[in-house]
């Protein structure tokens, strides 16, 4: 039988706004947002204090204003995050090789053979933690746990500042109370049809039988009847490159083409906060749009100069709208924006376009 990996998930806690308080001690303890001011905007990052006011990242900056009109606004610096980040990796890298990191501010470790030698993974997470504060003057938390799936939902659990331990023995406590939407991929309409079936815990989830959840979902059942379990058998991969960013949603009830700029618009604020988290550039902007028969059509640009604000990548994503050609009558169930075709930060070369961009987004 094969040893149980131990898996740390990092997570910087509110990382942007906490280097921004950290290099200016005028910022601190109040309630600092991250964006440029502007009816374009979206918030990249926001303090904790400011988010005792309802503030969250991917908001519109204009809707943070008005929840907060005392917050300070501070134009992001991703040249200084990313110089973090890289110092955070270092530290990282002292207790293992095996290091994926998910953006500037979060990563799994697997730490089941580590180079400090501690039988514990919670020793190391815990001098991971401290070097962390020592070293940057930053805080950070953490979730350990047999598997990325736990220890991504144990990172969360004692923020800011905190860690938390789920050991093999705790699995099935820990996850039966904890609502569905806590699984990796189920999102509003999947909670939606799980809440239809009667699913609101994970509990309910595993009164399911895996060929009722297949019928249902397809692959995803089975994901969904795994997970539900606390099996993920996902190994820690270093440096898996960024290939693609995007956002999508289901609408409510099937819509004309005319009609999908709100989502169009929202959708690129979400993929365009998203995007900030990683130190490489998309160059192509694609939309995909999903039939009522579920037809699928994309639309992709390459500009000569990639986007440079979300402003610049809605107006790109619309444009693509344009260069659909079905009937007018065609009603759509979805829509999504996503961004691809990154530049190598160190070498400039652009990776290949991503043809499966919204593969197994929800």
């Amino acid at each position: 039988m094969a040893a149980l990996r131990k898996i740390v998930h990092v997570d910087m806690d509110a990382f942007y706004a906490s280097v921004e308080q950290r290099d200016d001690p005028s910022l601190r303890g109040r309630p600092v947002v991250v964006a440029w001011k502007g009816a374009r905007s979206v918030v990249c990052a926001a303090s904790y204090e400011a988010r005792t006011f309802g503030i969250r990242s991917a908001m519109p900056a204009l809707r943070a204003e008005r929840l907060c009109p005392d917050a300070v606004f501070v134009p992001p610096d991703f040249v200084r995050y990313r110089a973090v980040s890289r110092a955070t990796r270092e530290i990282f890298a002292r207790h293992t090789a095996l290091i994926e990191p998910l953006s500037l501010d979060e990563a799994y470790l697997d730490v089941t053979e580590n180079l400090s030698g501690s039988p514990s993974a919670t020793a190391v997470a815990s001098a991971i933690r401290d070097a962390i504060r020592n070293e940057l003057n930053l805080t950070a938390s953490a979730g350990i746990a047999p598997n990325k799936f736990l220890a991504k939902i144990a990172s969360d659990w004692r923020k800011p500042d905190g860690q938390f331990v789920v050991r093999p023995e705790q699995v099935d406590a820990f996850l039966a109370p904890l609502p569905v939407a806590k699984i990796p991929g189920v999102g509003k309409v999947m909670n939606g049809k799980l809440a239809e079936l009667g699913v609101v815990t994970v509990a309910d989830l595993r009164a399911l039988e895996l060929p009722a959840l297949e019928a249902r979902f397809g692959r995803y059942g089975r994901r969904l009847f795994e997970l539900a379990r606390g099996i993920d058998d996902h190994p820690v991969v270093p440096d898996r490159p960024v290939m693609s960013v995007s956002a999508e949603d289901t609408f409510r009830d099937d819509v004309l083409l005319a009609d999908t700029e709100p989502m169009i618009r929202s959708l690129a604020e979400k993929t365009w906060a998203a995007s900030m988290k990683t130190p490489r550039i998309a160059r192509t902007v694609v939309l995909k749009l999903k039939t009522r028969e579920f037809r699928i059509l994309t639309r992709s640009h390459t500009p000569a100069r990639p986007p440079a604000s979300v402003a610049e990548l809605t107006e790109i994503a619309l444009s693509l709208r344009d260069r659909v050609t079905d009937d007018p009558a065609t009603r759509y169930r979805l829509v999504g924006v996503g961004l691809s075709n990154f530049d190598e930060s160190a070498s400039g070369v652009a990776s290949p376009v991503q043809p499966d961009l919204f593969v197994g987004a929800t």
